[in-house]
């Protein structure tokens, strides 16, 4: 199984040449180098024994309820050992580590999110996304990324403060 971790700044390479190859095949969107730079603290990686980097995936904010999955791939020749699902699973429990509300991501694998627990739903739901990003992408008007999106378990302790009403001292 492959040890999760979040990325350095020595992973940005490898990242790079994993979503490109992607990218390359019309199966992801390219992303510039110095993006990836600037947005390394949201990446996990994961990495194999010899501490090769075998898959990527970030966690992008949008607001105090709601990130996106992006940029989750394997490298070509580790798929299906179970990278990509520990790569979702890690970055869902930093979601609920933060008490998001709403995971969401936009893919060509839907299949993918669906075995995650996600469901399918309108892109315009998440106007943020629409106006930050796919606005500004050459394939805007013919998209053929599906999104999902998953919502999290609300945490014990919000729950629990909420279920119950604040003791008053007289």
């Amino acid at each position: 199984m492959a040890k999760i971790r979040k990325a350095e700044l020595r992973d940005v390479p490898a990242i790079f040449e994993m979503i490109n190859h992607y990218a390359a095949e019309r199966v992801m969107l390219p992303r510039p180098l110095t993006d990836l730079y600037e947005c390394v603290r949201e990446f996990l990686v994961a990495e194999d024994e010899e501490g090769q980097v075998t898959g990527c995936g970030a966690l992008k904010f949008y607001n105090v309820e709601l990130a996106e999955i992006r940029s989750l791939c394997v490298a070509p020749g580790s798929q299906n050992h179970g990278c990509g699902r520990a790569l979702a699973e890690t970055l869902l429990a930093e979601a609920e580590r933060y008490g998001l509300k709403t995971v969401f991501a936009l893919t060509l694998a839907p299949d993918f999110f669906f075995k995650c627990g996600f469901r399918e739903t309108a892109r315009e739901r998440f106007p943020m996304k629409v106006w930050r990003d796919c606005l500004r992408c050459e394939r805007y008007f013919h998209c053929h990324e599906k999104t999902v999106y998953l919502n999290l378990p609300r945490p014990a302790s919000l729950a629990k403060t909420q279920a119950e009403p604040a003791e008053v001292s007289a």
